[in-house]
């Protein structure tokens, strides 16, 4: 029997009082590095001591207001770690065992989990965490005497984490805590999207609209299938210079994209944006299928032409998460890794100390880097 821990540990992390706030970010503060009260997990739940953790424009969107959530809120939710304690119940899981942490739970009894194959999010894990709590309920972290949110299910910003036990994988030991992190959130969705959601192939025609670290995990995830083409686009010069280094057949701007008539098979608009929405479905081909993953604000709208839905026999799809199952997907891509085909080494831009924590949100929000990584 393993020995009943503390009831709690003071953890350093990163909270986001204020949504919206004026940039740069690096003068407004939004974000503070608290202690925080962290509780230990109840059934059903693991202590995570987080070695590594992504800032990924989902945290980006929560801070400028595009993605709307309670505050104060412990944010991060692209991590690695290792198992330090187990709640009542895991039985699953081992002591010191490195893990991914996943930012959508599954609750394995919704229809959702049951009958999509991983197509439709979790019913639970989805309102969970647009309230700001975890899967098994309520939150484990308080700032003075006050409750603080989860975000996500996972809240990496932090030295430690306490999580359902169902927002984890593992992963071997031999997988650096940067790479494990990565495989969380950037490589789940951009290259989920494309094996679930579009199904692609070695005879795939691909191409992404968007070259921020999703975008960027999808690229890398068409060239390691091989596909035809894998065709870059960005507003961005230097991304896309990046894009045809790592092996893109070829690389515009949105405007040139269109302009040359490019066209591809399969879309991936991993921006967020209406404009990088249309510039998508302007390049998709004959019976081709955009499968958009970006977040854009609530009550943005794009235009499109219908008729060219029907007359190109064309689709478009919803893809959360990469449409993944973590438990399954994960190890497809942790292979990958290890067999040299997905080189995820490229994505990671650079480490950072938790204090940086404002600067960093100011250099994603200006396009310079794929993926920061803070070190614990």
């Amino acid at each position: 029997m393993l020995p009943r821990p503390e009831q709690a540990r003071i953890v350093r992390g990163a909270v986001l009082n204020t949504i919206g706030a004026d940039t740069p970010y690096a003068e407004s503060q939004p974000l503070s590095i608290d202690e925080i009260r962290l509780e230990s997990p109840k059934d059903g739940e693991v202590l995570v001591r987080i070695d590594a953790a992504g800032i990924c424009h989902s945290d980006l969107s929560v801070v400028n207001g595009s993605r709307p959530r309670p505050v104060p809120m412990l944010l991060g939710h692209e991590a690695s770690g290792l198992i330090e304690e187990l709640g009542p119940g895991v039985e699953n899981l081992s002591l010191g065992q490195r893990v991914v942490l996943t930012f959508l739970p599954r609750c394995g009894q919704c229809p959702a989990c049951n009958e999509s194959g991983g197509k439709l999010p979790c019913v639970a894990g989805a309102q969970s965490n647009e309230l700001g709590i975890l899967l098994t309920g309520g939150s484990r972290l308080t700032r003075h005497g006050r409750p603080v949110a989860h975000h996500l299910g996972v809240s990496a910003f932090a030295e430690h984490a306490v999580v359902d036990a169902r927002s984890v994988v593992p992963v071997g030991d031999d997988v650096p805590a940067d790479i494990a992190a990565v495989l969380g959130c950037a490589v789940l969705t951009g290259g989920g999207a494309l094996l679930n959601a579009a199904r692609i192939t070695a005879e795939s025609r691909v191409a992404i609209v968007g070259l921020g670290g999703v975008g960027m995990a999808g690229l890398l995830t068409a060239l390691a299938y091989d596909c035809k083409e894998v065709i870059a686009i960005d507003a961005q010069n230097n991304k896309l210079d990046l894009a045809l280094e790592w092996g893109a057949t070829a690389a515009y701007t949105p405007q040139r994209a269109v302009d040359r008539q490019v066209t591809a098979d399969v879309v991936l608009e991993a921006v967020g944006h209406p404009a990088a929405f249309e510039t998508a479905a302007q390049i998709l081909g004959l019976g081709g299928t955009l499968v958009t993953v970006g977040l854009p604000k609530p009550g943005e709208t794009a235009q499109i032409e219908p008729l060219s839905l029907t007359a190109k026999a064309q689709s478009i799809v919803g893809s959360y998460l990469g449409s993944a199952i973590p438990s399954r997907d994960i190890p497809i891509f942790e292979e990958l890794w290890r067999s040299g085909k997905l080189p995820l080494e490229n994505l990671i831009s650079g480490h950072i100390a938790l204090d940086e924590i404002n600067t960093a949100m100011d250099d994603l929000a200006s396009g310079r880097v794929l993926r920061q990584i803070i070190n614990f």
